[in-house]
């Protein structure tokens, strides 16, 4: 298939295929629009099933990093990059290596960071080969796992306040999918307030983890979606919002990390007919961007953790426009993004 016809093409600048037989790394980074500044957004490393299916993500994730971006007011623009592969067995000093020389390869287009099955230490290996990674110790901000968590719980916040008309999330029934290093911190932060926790994830470790540190309630994974919860939590992979899960919904909130949360654009749609209250997942899963374009000389933790917390007014101006517009708060989002990151006169979408 041509990438330029491929369902989520969406006049992406530039798709990298990266191809070391040595190593064994067969990798894609996209670079969706750099309108705003270079294209920053982490490396995923996934066993995927297809290279098909690898395009599929790293087109849909870097095109949510240059709206991610645009929305926390970053002078930066939108790329992501993965890797195929199981990162419990295939991932090495050779092949991440091999990684940063190709990113190394676009001169600062592209920007790299920690994302799923990558982490700090495996940045700080590529970086033996470019300086154009971030979320390393040495930059100062480190893993942007604790901030992503942090704008996750303000925005939550954000979302109980304007549909349930309350200030604070004691009492409030929260049922999150993936307690991995971002749900596992926002389980902390959301208990610690006193809301209840119901948790699911493939991991057994996490799971007893949060039902002994927690107090949180186990459940299956297929049961998560029709739990009896005022929020529903996604923070696993994307496309949790889709047609099967969305009749099984009970929370009258969807707010979590996830990327690309909905399968498909016309579910924030269906979201919103049902009545059921929707936190942009690129809104507010923008903590950990956020904490690393602080990163550098002068690095100040106190002036990131704020810049995060104004994920909760963000969100509160998007919830208030879409209830003016009578539109879906996913469509308001996109509209205040564009708006910052499309040149005037041009439409990405058919650019190419």
């Amino acid at each position: 298939m041509s990438v330029f016809k491929h369902h989520e093409f969406d006049g992406h600048e530039q798709v990298v295929f990266c191809n070391d037989p040595e190593s064994g790394l067969r990798a894609i980074i996209a670079i969706h629009n750099t309108n705003r500044g270079p294209a920053l957004g982490g490396c995923r490393m996934w066993d995927y099933q297809s290279e098909d299916e690898a395009l599929t993500d790293v087109l849909r994730l870097s095109k949510g990093m240059t709206y991610k971006s645009a929305l926390a007011g970053l002078d930066l623009g939108g790329g992501k990059s993965v890797i195929i592969g199981d990162s419990r067995k295939h991932k090495n000093e050779q092949l991440l290596r091999a990684m940063g020389v190709f990113i190394d390869s676009l001169g600062g287009r592209y920007i790299g960071a920690e994302d799923v099955g990558i982490g700090v230490p495996d940045v700080e290996i590529m970086a033996k080969e470019t300086s154009y990674v971030s979320g390393t110790r040495a930059g100062g901000a480190g893993d942007p796992s604790p901030a992503t968590a942090y704008g996750v719980f303000v925005g939550i916040k954000a979302a109980v306040k304007h549909k349930l008309g309350r200030d604070d999330v004691c009492g409030i029934r929260v049922a999150v999918q993936g307690i991995g290093a971002v749900g596992y911190h926002l389980c902390q932060y959301l208990k610690k307030e006193g809301a209840e926790l119901i948790v699911t994830d493939i991991n057994a470790k996490a799971v007893d983890r949060a039902k002994a540190e927690l107090a949180a309630k186990v459940v299956g994974l297929d049961e998560i979606y029709s739990a009896d919860v005022d929020v529903f939590a996604p923070c696993a992979l994307g496309a949790a919002i889709n047609d099967e899960t969305l009749p099984q919904l009970k929370a009258s909130i969807v707010a979590g990390s996830a990327n690309n949360q909905l399968a498909e654009p016309r579910h924030g749609l269906i979201l919103a007919e049902k009545g059921i209250l929707y936190a942009p997942d690129y809104v507010i899963n923008a903590g950990g961007v956020i904490h690393i374009s602080h990163e550098g000389a002068g690095y100040d933790h106190d002036a990131a953790v704020a810049h995060v917390g104004r994920i909760h007014e963000t969100l509160l101006e998007i919830f208030a426009l879409a209830k003016q517009d009578d539109t879906p708060t996913s469509e308001a989002a996109d509209r205040i993004a564009e708006s910052r990151f499309k040149k005037p006169g041009v439409d990405p979408s058919v650019a190419a």
